[in-house]
């Protein structure tokens, strides 16, 4: 008989003793409550509950099939320390990509020709790597990912057969008592060899035009979302163009804020802003029917939300990026990884920037 810890778990790592594979997990109830009703739960929302918003059609062809959104309440919050054992893992795991990169640069200079046909101006095309008959184990390679990347949202959570092994750069949304905060993610550069090296990459990265035009392509795009759950006035921008660094790679990042309006529900904040835009385009919808109709699978998990609510209703959702999901069921594993396409970007530059995203979880499962 399954327990409610064999059916939901979540765990970030404990930063405090980097010295041990120990994180803490939120025993939770089998039940999950309604769209954001309950406080002290776990928040999980995939990305195809844009469908929902939207009313689009749902093309449910990804092998990984996450709930459209998951509400877990919490019993109780333990530690434990993360299983290390190898025993009956794939010596071999055989990661085939779903798209050649002469098929991404057929699908790019299409995508491309519709932003120079004024039909969208910025787009995030995704590609998928899987392995099928693969075991593994999540609770390893959920340490070896957050040693690599060492992201501020590093997540693991499972859902009955479904794991998410997430090591996440990026902020969704962020509630605070009246306040609500989204840093979008828009420029990537790798890491140096050298402190001199790195130092002049990520100046590059800041100064760089087409980044800064992602960026703040994005940035319009959060203004606009947030104005629909803010009060009049209350949107700012903190930050624009900043740069942060992380194990990896370097990142360009621009804060977005705002006052919430009185009595603004979680659901509310969700659909006002999902899906995020860093993970869209603009305009957005738009930039969400090209997504369909390009990528070889419907997203799900990947490029949803995962992250908690507390007592008071306040909440932290990260961006699942840099992520792998699995089913233990269907032995089935993969990994998704994308860049934005605008008018100025070419499409060798991009292919690379997602072999770099990727980099992380190819070494996690070498």
């Amino acid at each position: 008989m399954k327990t409610a810890l064999d059916r939901f778990r979540f765990g970030f790592v404990k930063r405090n003793d980097s010295s041990k594979p120990f994180f803490s997990a939120y025993l939770s109830n089998k039940n999950s409550s309604d769209f954001g009703s309950s406080n002290n739960c776990i928040a999980f929302v995939s990305y195809d509950y844009k469908n929902e918003i939207e009313k689009f059609e749902d093309k449910k062809n990804n092998p990984l099939q996450f709930p459209s959104s998951l509400f877990v309440e919490v019993e109780e919050k333990l530690s434990f320390e993360l299983s290390q054992d190898t025993e009956g893992i794939s010596p071999k795991i055989d990661i085939k990509p779903t798209v050649t990169k002469e098929e991404y640069i057929a699908k790019f200079n299409k995508l491309q020709n519709h932003i120079q046909q004024g039909d969208i101006y910025e787009i995030n095309y995704c590609i998928t790597f899987e392995a099928e008959d693969v075991i593994v184990n999540p609770y390893s390679l959920f340490v070896k990912l957050n040693s690599i990347s060492d992201a501020p949202y590093d997540c693991l959570a499972k859902f009955d057969s479904n794991y998410i092994i997430s090591s996440s750069p990026e902020l969704y949304l962020k509630k605070c008592n009246s306040e609500l905060i989204t840093k979008p993610i828009k420029g990537t550069a790798k890491r140096g060899l050298t402190i001199d090296d790195d130092e002049k990459l990520k100046v590059e990265l800041q100064q760089n035009l087409k980044e800064r035009t992602e960026n703040v392509m994005i940035v319009d795009v959060c203004r606009n979302d947030l104005s629909r759950v803010a009060k009049k006035g209350t949107v700012t921008v903190d930050k624009l163009f900043d740069i942060e660094s992380f194990k990896q790679v370097h990142q360009m990042v621009s804060t977005v804020k705002c006052e919430l309006k009185n009595d603004t529900t979680f659901k509310n904040s969700i659909d006002a802003t999902f899906p995020m835009a860093s993970m869209t385009g603009a305009p957005k919808i738009r930039a969400m029917e090209l997504i369909d109709e390009y990528e070889v699978y419907n997203r799900n998990a990947y490029s949803g939300t995962i992250g908690y609510i507390d007592e008071n209703g306040n909440f932290e959702l990260s961006v699942l990026i840099r992520s792998i999901f699995y089913n233990e069921e269907k032995k089935y594993l993969s990994f998704t990884v994308g860049s934005a396409i605008t008018s100025m970007a070419n499409a060798e530059d991009e292919y690379e920037e997602c072999l770099l995203k990727a980099k992380a979880m190819m070494q996690v499962l070498s």
